[in-house]
């Protein structure tokens, strides 16, 4: 699969199948992760994995969505302000950024994988740093459920044409 077709075969799954994820294909998507440019490589950031019924369940409780509940697996990605690169000219906190790119590149190995990923931001934030004792440094910026989409098809994706977009000066 060429980037362009990995690019058309990610979009938000809302629909997964149980099948559990293997570790390879785990650990090749925490490598590609891992290789995510960041500002001044500071790599603010850290991404819990979550399998087990329990921990699923406590996850749950931060995001009560139904379609949400059928994934095998979430991913709960924290960024530290604290640690992230700021911009001297305007004092631009870099940390939403560099996360930002890291979950894409995830989101991007998923899919070359044959895996479904979608973000959820829309959470209960602060219930989620209680449930899973977070240190105060680690602020969650996303919930990346993950799994086999439960259907093959890929939805058409609705984007704005090219020159809507780009400016060429």
């Amino acid at each position: 699969m060429d980037f362009k077709e990995i690019c058309k075969a990610r979009y938000s799954v809302r629909a997964y199948k149980p099948d559990t994820i293997p570790a390879e294909k785990m650990d090749y998507i925490k490598e590609c992760t891992r290789l995510a440019p960041s500002a001044v490589n500071k790599q603010p950031w850290k991404f819990i994995l979550f399998t087990g019924e329990d921990d699923r369940a406590r996850m749950q409780q931060c995001y009560d969505k139904e379609w949400f509940r059928e994934a095998p697996a979430y991913i709960l990605v924290c960024e530290n302000h604290g640690a992230a690169w700021t911009r001297r000219y305007d004092e631009k906190n870099h940390a939403d950024i560099d996360v930002a790119i890291a979950i894409e590149h995830l989101c991007l190995a998923a899919a070359e994988q044959g895996l479904g990923t979608c973000w959820v931001c829309n959470f209960r934030v602060q219930l989620c740093q209680e449930l899973f004792k977070l240190p105060e440094e680690w602020y969650p910026a996303a919930i990346i459920p993950i799994g086999y989409p439960a259907t093959p098809d890929i939805p058409e994706k609705t984007r704005k044409a090219t020159a809507e977009i780009w400016e060429d000066r």
